[in-house]
């Protein structure tokens, strides 16, 4: 039974050492310029580089990063399609929407956690409030009148908003985009008055004078912008959203794959590039094998679950 089970793994230790033979794809479930694709392209072009083969990222966006996590799910689990997850793809959908395309536990192999990304709510400049209980205050003496962007339903800011509202008792009317590139754009034009987006993409606008901080919206303060108060501290004790991102492959992809994947991701996101790159715009990477990964998704998955159902947010 021995010898049968090491002819057996012969052949795929042997596969996963000559790995990658051709191109590897990337897929990305959010719109090119978000979090999870700017990092998602640093890494894949340094493996690119180590390996001697392209990684390809491949943006397929939709249904709150449902329709790209289920081309990963449903893809020939040979280490050819990866793909990146999130905090919505991965934990806050499952609850979130009636009808999921994939299991987001038993479908995927996970792989590494990327980043997590510490995130600020901002105001367009016309908005009447420097603080979270301004906000507040003229939310709700003038009801419906603010309108929060996200970055689509099901994503860390339709979440942030939803609670926000459930939280402070307000009345806002939610504008999904189809990734955080669209949302801010309309923010800044105006066309909405409020965003509770990831720091790096919306701290230039800020720096810029653009867009108003009022708060972020970690557990803690960000030592990106260490005078802000967060949204707990501002009123609303308990609030705290944070995005995360991480590579994941097919259910029953080669663990060696799926290992030295890892290895590649630690290797550099641990550099003083990276680092000092993370640090300054509001995000860090948090080391994991692929099992403790893999054991954070499931804790995700319970941790907000009660939070979308208390939200009221339901997406048919």
């Amino acid at each position: 039974m021995r010898l049968l089970l090491l002819v057996l793994l012969f052949p795929l230790t042997v596969f996963a050492q000559g790995y990658p033979a051709k191109p590897v794809k990337l897929i990305v479930p959010f719109p090119v310029g978000g979090i999870a694709d700017i990092y998602g392209r640093i890494v894949a072009a340094k493996l690119s580089e180590t390996w001697g083969q392209p990684v390809v990222v491949d943006n397929r966006t939709g249904a709150g990063g449902n329709i790209g996590a289920d081309l990963v799910a449903k893809a020939p689990p040979d280490g050819y399609t990866i793909g990146i997850g999130s905090i919505g793809t991965h934990a806050v959908n499952v609850t979130l929407f009636s009808r999921m395309p994939y299991d987001a536990v038993n479908d995927f192999a996970p792989i590494a956690h990327l980043l997590e990304a510490e995130g600020l709510l901002v105001v367009h400049p016309s908005v009447p409030a420097n603080s979270v209980p301004e906000l507040i205050a003229y939310a709700r003496a003038n009801p419906g009148t603010l309108s929060f962007a996200s970055a689509g339903m099901g994503t860390s800011s339709h979440l942030a908003g939803e609670l926000f509202k459930a939280m402070a008792k307000v009345d806002m009317n939610h504008i999904p985009y189809k990734g955080n590139t669209p949302a801010i754009t309309d923010l800044l034009a105006g066309q909405t008055t409020m965003l509770f987006a990831t720091m790096p993409t919306v701290l230039p606008h800020v720096k810029a004078g653009k867009l108003r901080p009022l708060a972020t919206i970690g557990a803690q303060r960000s030592a990106a912008v260490p005078d802000l108060p967060t949204v707990a501290e501002s009123g609303l004790p308990g609030f705290a959203v944070t995005n995360w991102v991480g590579f994941f492959a097919p259910a029953r992809t080669s663990p060696e794959i799926v290992q030295r994947w890892n290895a590649e991701t630690l290797k550099i996101m641990q550099t003083p590039e990276m680092q000092a790159r993370l640090l300054n715009e509001g995000a860090r990477f948090i080391p994991m094998t692929p099992d403790q990964f893999g054991a954070f998704v499931k804790s995700e998955i319970a941790k907000w679950a009660p939070v979308v159902r208390a939200s009221g947010a339901r997406v048919d």
